[in-house]
């Protein structure tokens, strides 16, 4: 067990609801997991999965990254985002709502894009990948579907098997891999793990958060001098002390890979 692991084990143990942590070096075996499999509902995670799909589409040139979309005032949803906030009928390129999906976890630019590539492809996509948790049934905001019980769900360990499958370039192709870790490097919800790295002047750190009522996540690459994949996600949570304990657990982790 690593020095860090027990404190680490112990501090998500005191939390409320239902917790799940997983960790990967990526230039060693060393792994670390707490309750890890258990699937949770996904909140703005599942947008890695979309990612991915519209990556595959692109790579098979099935899909035009340069190709302009049109994203009308039916289309916007609320929350995190900006194009909600924009003109009726503005438009962007598929490329712009991928990173705007990641970057601002714009929820609009998700459901346009879930409607380019369709759930059950996307489905498809996360099965290929061998993941049996993760699973895409809905769009965001969508309240009715919801009402009838159909969530999105991830596991803190696939999310953090297809990050590493995207570090070592074999998520769709290395071209992909490196565009898509290059998305999430710009990232700019960064109050979680990258909040006490960050201002030490850390490493880069390519992840995705998502947030809800009760809810809380962030997964993602740490590029230490030893690189690793970090996995922190919670469902009826106390959202601030969860997101308070994930900054300190990813410091010290941190610091025990450089």
């Amino acid at each position: 067990m690593k020095n860090w692991e027990k404190e680490t084990i112990e501090k998500l143990k005191k939390l409320p609801g239902k917790i799940s942590f997983y960790y990967r070096s990526l230039d060693s075996e060393d792994t670390a997991e707490y309750q890890a499999d258990q699937p949770l509902m996904a909140a703005s995670v599942i947008k890695l999965f979309v990612m991915t799909e519209a990556f595959a589409r692109i790579e098979a040139g099935k899909l035009n990254p340069d190709a302009m979309i049109t994203v009308k005032r039916a289309d916007c949803v609320p929350s995190c985002g900006a194009l909600n906030y924009m003109h009726d009928n503005v438009q962007v390129t598929v490329m712009d709502l991928i990173t705007l999906m990641i970057i601002l976890s714009d929820n609009t630019a998700t459901n346009v894009m879930i409607d380019l590539l369709g759930i059950d492809a996307i489905n498809a996509q996360i099965r290929s990948l061998g993941f049996e948790k993760t699973v895409l049934k809905r769009k965001m905001f969508d309240s009715e579907k919801a009402a009838q019980g159909l969530e999105n769900y991830i596991s803190a360990k696939e999310a953090g098997l297809l990050l590493e499958k995207m570090y070592r370039g074999t998520l769709i192709s290395e071209k992909a891999s490196a565009k898509m870790i290059e998305i999430l490097k710009n990232q700019r919800l960064n109050h979680k793990i990258p909040f006490y790295i960050k201002p030490m002047g850390g490493p880069a750190i390519a992840h995705k958060t998502g947030e809800d009522s009760g809810i809380t996540h962030d997964c993602g690459i740490v590029f230490a001098e030893h690189p690793f994949v970090v996995c922190f996600c919670g469902n009826e949570t106390d959202v601030t002390a969860y997101e308070r304990t994930m900054a300190e657990i990813a410091l010290e982790i941190y610091k025990a890979n450089q």
